[in-house]
């Protein structure tokens, strides 16, 4: 027996007589089976069961050119949205504001007693250039996730900016809602944060 284990077992290999060292074992043996028994009944006592497994993710990818200045366009994105972002649970939200920083809130406030939903909690933010945030959006309360990349590009003349929005989803999803967050993508920047942006919404 290696003497760093005797030690642990406190076995003396030098002062015992012969078989000694096997007896010890045998008794270890018997020690340590009630332990293993107990952990086996326990296991037949305590099963969990995956009563349904389900999988799915989609991607979704918009690209908007806006006449404005990066800053422009970043402002607009984040702080308060409500001048454009028109789909929310309220239906009227006293608040509603993306706060542009690592752990900032996707804040949709019913009223002024502090009621409202977290749409989403910012993880990137580098203005004015590039925003990450993940959160349920609508889904609230699914078992399913999204997480939202934004890159704010400027034009060679710095005049306008390229304004791209990635949203990759995941989690128990109906296929189906992939076709809607792209076409509610297509609103909020098309026909909404364009010309809310530019002055003509």
């Amino acid at each position: 027996m290696d003497r760093q284990w005797a030690a642990i077992l406190k076995f003396d290999t030098r002062r015992v007589d012969p078989g000694a060292e096997a007896r010890h074992n045998r008794r270890m043996i018997r020690v340590i089976r009630f332990p293993l028994v107990f952990v086996v009944l326990l296991v037949s006592f305590a099963r969990a069961e995956i009563t349904e497994q389900a999988e799915y993710s989609f991607s979704v990818k918009h690209t908007v050119t806006i006449s404005a200045s990066r800053e422009t366009v970043w402002e607009a994105f984040t702080g308060d949205i409500s001048g454009w972002w028109d789909h929310s649970f309220s239906g009227k939200p006293a608040k509603f504001f993306i706060e542009p920083k690592p752990g900032g809130g996707f804040i949709e406030l019913f009223d002024d007693q502090g009621n409202g939903v977290k749409h989403g909690t910012v993880i990137y933010a580098q203005k004015p250039s590039k925003l990450n945030f993940e959160g349920p959006l609508p889904f609230n309360g699914l078992a399913m996730n999204m997480v939202h990349q934004v890159f704010f590009k400027a034009t060679a003349d710095g005049a306008r900016t390229e304004l791209t929005v990635v949203c990759n989803a995941f989690g128990k999803l109906d296929p189906s809602w992939a076709e809607a967050v792209d076409g509610v993508w297509h609103h909020f920047l098309v026909e909404r944060l364009k010309p809310f942006v530019e002055g003509t919404l």
